[in-house]
């Protein structure tokens, strides 16, 4: 266990105030912030997501002695948005990831990651270990690359009709996700818990699809400067190049045939809500860590948080917030000079 520094500032802002800036990846501009001095935590989003899904937990390992650094991923907010698809395989965007740490002078991170932020954390714990050194992935489970890609695996378990991914993936099914004012707030709600039992969001049912109008502006556990932030990014960026993430798997799947079958060995933990109609479909039967342990050896846990849905780093951001903390201390981490921790 590692002695965390101990504030005294009025507010949190004073004592870690939060760096925003634009750094180079490979000849390409992307949108950093980093907060705190320590070991690294890299934190990684998903669809429809920024940077600002994790201010939270950033806030809470930059209090905890740890440098947080979250950038907005490939084809969001005000990074790198090419429009062709093909450039969105995982293999790209582990580059972008080593390439963050690159820019900012860091060895080594530990990765979090949500979403699609997840899968290609968990491709990068395998591509490479040299550089990321432990993982917690939230709402998406670690699946190593097998026979059949993802998209062909649901085809013939026969959702090729039913999951929404094929609909979303079709060009110009963008449109479906316009006005970002309407269907942010939606989307929210939809896949969370808020929504009473058998009416959120199921992703093979079309009739519970995740942009139906919200009961609510804004749902009761989300910050509204989040919201806002959410929606104008997106009225600025539109919706197209997100995507382009589902549009990239079987690439990522076609290009990985070297990693067939690699688990991650790091250590890992894996935090999922209960109520996300995603995990619901994918582990209807909750997992253990012994059923996980052969896929990922260095699984810690497995924390399943009832009465959550697919955002677990708002909807419980207090017990995430917890986890997180708590699996960092376990970790053997180098210390920076000059950090907070190292001084305490």
């Amino acid at each position: 266990m590692r002695d965390h520094p101990v504030s005294t500032a009025t507010t949190p802002t004073d004592l870690f105030p939060l760096r925003r800036t634009q750094v180079e990846v490979n000849g390409a501009s992307f949108h950093v912030i980093d907060q705190g001095e320590g070991p690294t935590v890299l934190f990684a989003h998903g669809y429809p997501d920024t940077a600002e899904t994790w201010r939270g937990q950033m806030h809470a390992a930059a209090e905890a002695g740890y440098r947080a650094v979250a950038l907005d991923m490939r084809g969001f907010g005000a990074s790198y948005a090419p429009p062709e698809a093909e450039l969105y395989s995982a293999l790209h965007i582990v580059g972008d990831l080593v390439g963050v740490l690159d820019a900012l002078n860091i060895d080594s991170a530990v990765l979090v990651g949500h979403d699609w932020g997840a899968d290609h954390a968990q491709r990068a714990m395998v591509m490479r270990p040299d550089r990321f050194r432990a993982i917690v992935s939230l709402s998406i489970p670690f699946l190593p690359r097998g026979e059949l890609s993802t998209w062909d695996a649901l085809r013939q378990q026969g959702l090729g009709e039913k999951y929404y991914v094929f609909g979303m993936m079709e060009p110009g099914a963008d449109a479906n996700f316009e006005p970002a004012k309407k269907t942010i707030p939606s989307i929210l709600y939809w896949l969370s818990g808020s929504p009473t039992p058998d009416t959120g969001w199921d992703p093979v049912d079309s009739a519970r699809n995740m942009l139906r109008p919200a009961p609510v502006a804004i749902p009761e556990w989300a910050d509204p400067d989040y919201v806002a932030h959410t929606i104008s990014s997106f009225e600025k960026t539109g919706f197209d190049t997100g995507i382009n993430h589902y549009r990239g798997a079987q690439v990522t799947f076609d290009l990985m045939s070297a990693f067939k079958g690699a688990v991650i060995q790091q250590p890992s933990l894996y935090i999922w809500g209960a109520a996300d109609g995603l995990c619901q479909l994918f582990h209807p039967t909750p997992p253990t860590r012994e059923e996980l342990l052969p896929l990922a050896p260095g699984l810690v846990d497995v924390i399943a948080l009832e009465n959550v849905g697919h955002w677990p780093q708002h909807e419980a951001a207090d017990r995430v917030n917890a986890e997180l903390i708590t699996f960092l201390d376990g970790l053997e981490l180098p210390e920076s000079p000059g950090s907070a921790r190292h001084a305490a």
